[in-house]
């Protein structure tokens, strides 16, 4: 053995400065190829919702780094012995929480390789193929959508920091000079931003970092189908004008995360042209539902939005994670973003776009890879055929719902999201009985291991929320689900519990 080199833990040698070996890289490749693939074949065999208690995964952890190097074989021992029990499986097709989604084999294998290229592709020069790429993979996704080709594309993260850009972008637009003096200590009115009632958080956080203020984030009321109120928005915006405060933004929801509710995106369009305000489009979920024919009309009105965001993560069954946002103003996100350093300055051929000059964002890493291989490995036919199934799952168990009057529906279905609540037999039970009962429910169910749901509130009335969207998931597993909710209802109805 030459000085250069020496004998691990394991046995193996490799060169004591150097990386794994080819082959040790190929053996342990395989390995958990093999371990994924046995994982996909038998996906039930972990609970749902990871069965341990806070502390317990750091607990069986040493508290320092090894001083030499482990063998792989025992590395993945602890990763098995340790870390999976912590794993609440979201590519489990009991898993029916929040946006249920899946990471499909196309899109792993694209990871994949994007870890082993390791591109950065904050210049075009840094990776022509993952900037050119992104261009591309995003077109055909815009087209899929029904957006025009005036929306240019790129990929952050999530549609939090997609929101985030946008609302940058109507600061921008709205504020001169904001890039250079900022908002405070000028002559400037306050400014307000609205959403609906039933909006995601992100939009939130985006007016506290953007410095408007969380006081400048109006939530406008929603109808009975929880759909903002465009009546209500032009009078909150007639108020704010004669107040003296200058609107800046509004942000409409296809797909809204309690409900999938759907905001009338032509009306808000409207106003917001009427007002010269910019238009957000938030469909990181229900975008992907336009695919399916009959429910194109989802992104109605989207074509004369500024910027939609599309979470090809949530439905479109890329692993996460990868946002798609789209914007027919990219100058505006450039203005408000591109800084180049002397270090950073290029002289390329030709017409070529950075990828830096569009985000907080310097580094990017080859995100596009995966969205271009999920859609080429299962089509637009293919996309369209799972997204409609999980659509007719989805009916299928509201249906089950409206017909059992120990349950009830709490709001529409129109995409595969279902909201209900148990009502046991008997009358005069307060709201904060059925909140408890439906609680305790959804414990014990989210318990078994088989299944996992979330809750929300609506209307103040705290309802169970069961969201369709993996790969996996089949009648038989919808099934189980509404099983087990009905025999848990009945003995804690009648006491058994």
């Amino acid at each position: 053995m030459t000085p250069d080199h020496a004998a691990d833990p394991g046995g193996r040698t490799a060169a004591s400065t150097g990386d794994m070996s080819p082959e040790e890289f190929r053996r342990e490749a395989h390995r958990l190829a093999d371990w994924i693939a046995e994982y996909f074949a038998h996906p039930e065999q972990f609970p749902v919702l990871a069965q341990v208690h806070p502390g317990e995964i750091a607990s069986a952890l040493p508290s320092a780094a090894p001083e030499q190097g482990d063998d792989m074989s025992a590395i993945v021992a602890d990763f098995e012995r340790v870390l999976v029990p912590g794993l609440t499986h979201w590519n489990h097709p009991g898993f029916f929480a929040y946006f249920a989604i899946t990471a499909s084999g196309p899109g792993i294998l694209a990871d994949l390789l994007s870890s082993a290229l390791n591109q950065q592709a904050m210049l075009w020069r840094t990776s022509p193929a993952a900037t050119e790429l992104e261009a591309v993979a995003l077109g055909w996704l815009r087209q899929m959508l029904g957006l025009p080709e005036a929306f240019e594309g790129v990929i952050y993260d999530t549609a939090s920091v997609s929101s985030l850009h946008a609302l940058a972008a109507a600061r921008e637009a709205a504020v001169v000079g904001v890039r250079e003096h900022g908002l405070s200590g000028r002559d400037m009115p306050p400014v307000s931003v609205y959403c609906s009632e039933h909006a995601h958080s992100s939009i939130d956080k985006a007016v506290i970092l953007l410095g408007l203020g969380h006081a400048s984030l109006r939530k406008i009321p929603a109808d009975a189908e929880f759909r903002l109120r465009p009546d209500a928005l032009a009078a909150a915006i007639a108020d704010d004008r004669r107040a003296g405060r200058l609107p800046v933004a509004v942000v409409a929801t296809v797909g809204t995360t309690s409900t999938t509710s759907v905001d009338p995106v032509p009306e808000i369009a409207d106003i917001c042209e009427r007002e010269r305000m910019w238009l957000h489009v938030d469909a990181a979920y229900g975008g992907a539902a336009a695919l399916v024919p009959g429910w194109e009309w989802v992104m109605r009105g989207c074509d004369r939005a500024d910027s939609v965001v599309v979470n090809p993560h949530k439905w479109l069954f890329v692993p996460f994670d990868l946002s798609a946002f789209y914007c027919r103003r990219m100058d505006v996100i450039r203005a408000a973003f591109s800084l180049v350093p002397e270090y950073l300055r290029t002289t390329d051929p030709g017409d070529v776009k950075n990828l830096m000059d569009t985000g907080i964002q310097l580094g990017r890493r080859f995100r596009s890879l995966k969205l271009w291989m999920v859609l080429r490995y299962f089509g637009q036919e293919g996309m369209r055929a799972r997204i409609a199934e999980h659509m007719r799952l989805a009916r299928q168990f509201a249906a089950w719902v409206d017909a059992d009057p120990a349950f009830e529906r709490m709001a529409p279905v129109p995409m595969s999201v279902v909201c209900f609540r148990a009502v046991p037999p008997g009358p005069g039970h307060t709201e904060a009985e059925l909140e408890r009962l439906n609680a305790t429910l959804l414990d014990r169910v989210n318990a078994s291991g088989e299944v996992f749901l979330s809750h929300t509130k609506l209307g103040g009335r705290y309802v169970l929320r069961l969201a369709v969207g993996n790969l996996r998931t089949t009648g038989q597993h919808l099934r189980r689900a509404w099983d087990l909710l009905k025999a848990s209802a009945e003995e804690l109805a009648s006491g058994r519990a």
